[in-house]
């Protein structure tokens, strides 16, 4: 990620990953300091598994904390933009033209550090969103996927 690389996330993405950083730097840091300490303690550091298991987990928290304040550096929070046409931070209803069911499928749209399929949170660089970006209620779009093409018509945008 480049220094003027921008994140986009809503004001819940926002905070969850501000909450993460704080867990991480307030509490799994001193721990991970103390049990550091303790396998110290035990003496012959070459063959002290807690000692190596204690440096792993610093490693971890060390470099998931320098990439959260780097994501949050460079964040930008989506405001919620209009009804009219999707965008950033909407959330739609779309209907899956090709299909044999009239199942409507809500998915809202985030950035790419916020993206969480199983929670219906589609990244803006998916095919589905590149797609619908900036259609209207009604309007049907032909979605490139990597397993084909196919159409999607815009039912709601809340």
């Amino acid at each position: 990620m480049t220094s003027e690389e921008k994140v986009y996330l809503t004001d819940e993405g926002f905070l969850e990953l501000e909450n993460e950083l704080n867990e991480l730097k307030n509490v799994r840091r001193p721990a991970v300091i103390k049990a550091l300490k303790e396998a110290r303690a035990l003496g012959d550091l070459s063959e002290n598994a807690d000692y190596d298991a204690a440096r792993s987990e610093q490693a971890q928290v060390e470099g998931r904390i320098l990439e959260l304040e780097k994501i949050l550096e460079n964040v930008h929070i989506i405001e919620k933009g209009s009804s009219d046409s999707v965008s950033l931070g909407s959330t739609v209803k779309i209907k899956y033209i090709d299909e044999d069911d009239d199942e409507v499928e809500k998915y809202r749209i985030v950035g790419s550090k916020e993206a969480d399929p199983s929670n219906n949170k589609i990244s803006n660089e998916s095919p589905l969103a590149l797609a619908i970006m900036h259609a209207k209620v009604g309007e049907i779009r032909a979605v490139d996927s990597p397993n084909g093409q196919y159409n999607v018509e815009i039912v709601e945008i809340l």
